[in-house]
Order: structure tokens, then C-alpha cells, then sequence
């Protein structure tokens, strides 16, 4: 086993055929569970693979195959000696500016792939950002992940209520309203604040507590952000309009990046941060 999350579980194996190792992720069943119940869940891995699958892009995981096994559907997907960015903060302790601004380009370069192909993730955070030996930075777990049609989301949802980290789920999907562009930007930016601040602007003792901050705006000004400061309050503005754009997040970043690199850096000016400039 190779890593453990809310849908699945995944497992290292070997592809005889092929003669090369894979990632295979088997999806949790619940215990009491109705047929209907069990056909969504497999159109949902079977959603994750083709979105999976759709995506060119250095930071997607490559998916081999889809297989159903007694009536279980498991993903074959490439193998990658790797660790999430959770489990690099766990360890490690909160990452410096430039690390975090460089990881964060990468995982919006991801999801402006993902936007242009129609595909929203809905699952940004740092469990979902994983970080090769080789120092390639892939977002993975497409399982909530949605096409867009004409703005709206054209997918299912497994049980009623609220479905994600309830952290990193930005406010318009706590109020039950259906995700945009912005709502993946929002779930990036509390990514970037736990990365150089070490927690979760949002994270509460419970869930519901998490989400009621979430829906207030509720967090500690970062303190260690440096020159991330500026993308990190743009993107976590309440209403998605107000948010930065993939645009000028992808500029700010690379400022960022480049700033914490010079000697006595410090931070960007908030007015950099324009909403949806770019």
C-alpha cells in the first residue's frame, strides 16, 4: 500500500504483461450500500479515469486502464516514487516562499489544463499534491472532479450534503452552490497557505466548524508567506468574481518565486494583487 484517502486505497503492483510497476487504486465500497448506490460510485471512478485520461500534461498521473473485478472497478495508473505535500509538511515542517510559489505554479498549471479541457478538480489540498523524487509536481485524485456544461456541473454526487476536506472546500460549495474556475483558485490558495504556514487557515475541531470559518472568512492574516501573502489573500476572497484569475496568479507566483530568491525579500504590495487582472 502505498497511500490511503476518503475513496480508495492505492496500491503498488506489478503489470507482468508489460514488465513494469504500477499504481493501482482500489475504491472503498461502504458496508451497507444500494445497487443504485454502487452504480454511481463506479461512474464516478470511471469519471475519474477519463478525466485522468484526458488530460496531456506532465502533472497528471498517466492512466494505463480501467478494470472491474467482482464487480469492483480498480485504476492502473503509472507508478512514481513520490509523497504528497501533506505528508512533506508533516514531516519536514512549512516550506519556504519559493518552494511553495514554485509547487503552487506547478498545480495551477495543472488545473488551467484541466479548465480549458472543461474538467473541474473540486479536491485541491496539499493530500492530492504529490511531489516526485525527480522534483515533478503532479495533482492527483480527479474523483470529485466534474465536466463543466455551459457553467454548471454536469456530474453526480454519491450521498447528499457536502463531499471534499471541508478546509480546503471554498465558500460557494459550502453554500451548495455548484463550483466555477474560481472554486479550484480558492482550494489553491488555502494550499499555499498551509504549505508555508504549516496548518490549514481552516481547519477547526470539527467539520462543521471548519466550514462555518470557511463561510466567514475566518483565518489568521499568514505570517510566513513573504511575497506569497498578496496571491494567497487574492485567492481567498469570499465571493469567486473578486478572486484572482489563473492569470494573474500565474504572474504573482512567478513573482513570488523570483523575489524570495533575492536576498532581504519581502513582500509583494496587496494592490499587485488585482482581482481577476489579467
Amino acid at each position: 500500500m502505498v497511500g490511503r484517502g476518503g475513496m480508495g486505497t492505492v496500491w503498488r503492483a506489478y503489470d507482468e504483461m508489460l514488465d513494469r510497476d504500477v499504481a493501482v487504486k482500489e475504491v472503498h465500497l461502504p458496508e451497507r450500500i444500494t445497487e443504485a448506490e454502487r452504480k454511481v460510485l463506479c461512474r464516478r471512478l470511471l469519471g475519474e479515469a477519463r478525466a485522468t485520461a484526458a488530460l496531456r500534461h506532465p502533472g497528471v498521473v498517466a492512466v494505463h486502464d480501467l478494470i472491474v473485478e467482482d464487480g469492483r472497478p480498480w485504476i492502473v495508473m503509472e507508478f512514481l516514487e513520490s509523497r504528497s505535500l501533506h505528508g512533506l509538511i508533516a514531516e519536514c515542517g512549512p516550506l519556504g516562499v519559493r518552494r511553495a510559489a514554485e509547487i503552487g505554479a506547478d498545480v495551477l498549471s495543472v488545473l488551467r489544463a484541466a479548465h480549458a479541457a472543461g474538467i473541474l478538480h473540486r479536491d485541491v489540498k496539499p493530500s492530492n499534491v504529490l511531489i516526485c523524487e525527480d522534483g515533478r509536481v503532479l495533482l492527483t485524485d480527479f474523483g470529485l472532479a466534474v465536466h463543466m456544461d455551459r457553467g454548471r456541473e454536469a456530474g453526480e454526487t454519491l450521498v447528499a450534503g457536502i463531499e471534499g476536506s471541508p478546509a480546503y472546500l471554498p465558500p460557494e460549495r459550502v453554500n451548495g452552490l455548484p463550483s466555477l474556475e474560481a472554486s479550484d483558485l480558492w482550494s489553491l490558495g488555502a494550499t499555499l497557505y498551509t504549505a508555508v504556514e504549516g496548518f490549514s487557515p481552516f481547519l477547526r475541531c470539527h467539520a462543521l466548524a471548519s466550514m462555518l470559518a470557511v463561510l466567514l472568512g475566518d483565518y489568521a492574516r499568514p505570517e510566513r508567506a513573504g511575497a506569497l501573502t498578496p496571491v494567497i489573500e487574492g485567492l481567498l476572497r469570499q465571493r469567486p468574481e473578486d478572486r484572482l484569475s489563473a492569470e494573474a496568479t500565474a504572474m504573482l507566483l512567478r513573482e513570488a518565486a523570483d523575489l524570495a530568491a533575492r536576498p532581504g525579500a519581502t513582500a509583494l504590495p496587496v494592490a499587485a494583487a488585482r482581482p481577476g487582472a489579467g
